[in-house]
């Protein structure tokens, strides 16, 4: 990592610590571009801080994930897709 926490390494645009964690959620998502996602993937390859920031939030995901499996009742889901059909006639007309 060069001076002020950025990447140096081949190829891609570099990234700092900042931009790094910044875009994290989006990059554990798949929400960013494969160009971005390669270049944050390469800083984190590179940075022990940021990787272990990501290893942390990712590890937290499935924790959260396994631990809050609540289903919604039926009802609630039969009258929330007959409300969105009402509205979606609604818009139609």
């Amino acid at each position: 990592m060069g001076a002020g926490g950025e990447d140096k390494e081949r190829g891609g645009a570099p990234v700092d610590c900042r931009e790094a964690v910044h875009q994290l959620y989006d990059y554990l998502d798949g929400e960013l571009t494969e160009e971005r996602r390669i270049d944050i993937s390469r800083h984190l390859d590179y940075c022990a801080p940021c990787a272990g920031a990501a290893e942390f939030e990712a590890e937290l995901r499935v924790v959260v994930a396994s631990r809050c499996k609540d289903r919604v009742p039926q009802s609630l889901v039969d009258r929330v897709a007959h409300a969105l059909e009402e509205e979606r006639r609604h818009s139609a007309t």
